[in-house]
């Protein structure tokens, strides 16, 4: 990815359960991404009974392109999942024909199968299959985590936000997978999978965004005219799932005090002092004083948020509470 004067302006993160929602779809089929997530594949294996998903992964090939209509680069920093569907759904048919065939292509006879077949004479119908079957997708198998799993996303974006504030793309991008190499102005996405090339980013700049479900992939691309993107591994992806049992819940308590584990252990979604103070039925003077300490100790991470100050669990602190 070759960057200009304008690029470099224009380089942002964002948050997509969209994306996220497909992502969990592939890593279903995917083990070598199955490492740090068999709690959650245990746990989903129920709902899956009830979902058919071979539409979505027909169009999701081992090596090749997947069509980007399925996961829009975002507009916004997040956009409620119902917001990113919608617009899924306002795909244009024309585009929707294109990327369909080109990732039909992929696969060896895919596009001649019955259900190649219907996806490119109907795209339109296609389309509002497909996001039907995500809409599934999301409630079964994202929706109940994603408390958990936005606060590990935000909580990384905090992170690279201060390595870019510190020390530039240079600093950002030396730090965020072994994959990427950012040398004279260009970044390099070493890939097995897409053929080599280069792509001009001509003012448009850099999405950022992380992911829960591609470890230990990074994906870069989308064709235009969308967003040049880049979905990366979160940090602390290896302690998601990680719940804490009766002995590490009681080292925990032993380490921070009471209150301080309970603060730790229920954060989990941001929440402002306030609301932690009435949950906890603690004076707010004390949950004050709680977070300064956990924070100052690198497990909470803070965001102002209008007129409140949100407090939210960094990599760190989901690995201590969940006995990692």
């Amino acid at each position: 990815m070759q960057f200009g004067a304008d690029d470099l302006m224009r380089c942002r993160f964002a948050i997509s359960p969209l994306c996220q929602t497909h992502e969990a779809v592939r890593t279903l089929r995917r083990t070598e991404r199955h490492g740090y997530h068999l709690p959650w594949l245990r746990r989903v294996r129920e709902a899956l009974a009830g979902l058919d998903l071979s539409e979505l992964w027909l169009l999701m090939p081992g090596r090749g392109y997947t069509p980007d209509f399925l996961g829009p680069p975002p507009e916004v920093p997040y956009a409620p999942f119902e917001d990113e569907l919608a617009r899924m759904r306002a795909t244009d048919p024309a585009a929707a024909r294109r990327e369909l065939a080109l990732s039909l292509e992929c696969s060896p006879g895919a596009a001649g199968s019955a259900r190649g077949r219907a996806m490119l004479d109907d795209p339109a119908a296609a389309v509002q299959r497909l996001a039907d079957v995500t809409e599934a997708a999301w409630r079964a198998l994202v929706a109940p985590d994603w408390p958990r799993l936005r606060s590990l996303l935000e909580a990384d974006i905090a992170h690279r936000s201060r390595q870019l504030a510190e020390g530039g793309l240079e600093r950002l991008f030396a730090d965020l997978h072994p994959a990427l190499r950012w040398t004279d102005g260009a970044l390099t996405i070493r890939n097995s999978v897409v053929p080599a090339r280069t792509q001009e980013l001509d003012g448009r700049g850099v999405l950022l965004m992380p992911s829960v479900f591609v470890w230990p992939d990074v994906i870069s691309g989308f064709v235009p005219p969308w967003q040049p993107t880049v979905i990366y591994p979160a940090r602390g992806v290896g302690g998601l799932w990680r719940e804490p049992d009766a002995v590490a819940a009681d080292a925990l308590v032993r380490l921070l005090g009471a209150s301080r584990a309970a603060l730790l252990s229920g954060l989990e979604e941001p929440a402002s002092t306030t609301a932690l103070a009435a949950r906890h039925r603690l004076a707010p003077s004390s949950v004050s004083a709680h977070l300064a300490v956990l924070r100052a100790a690198g497990l909470l991470s803070s965001r102002r948020q209008g007129h409140q100050v949100l407090y939210e669990r960094t990599p760190l602190g989901m690995a201590l509470v969940g006995g990692g």
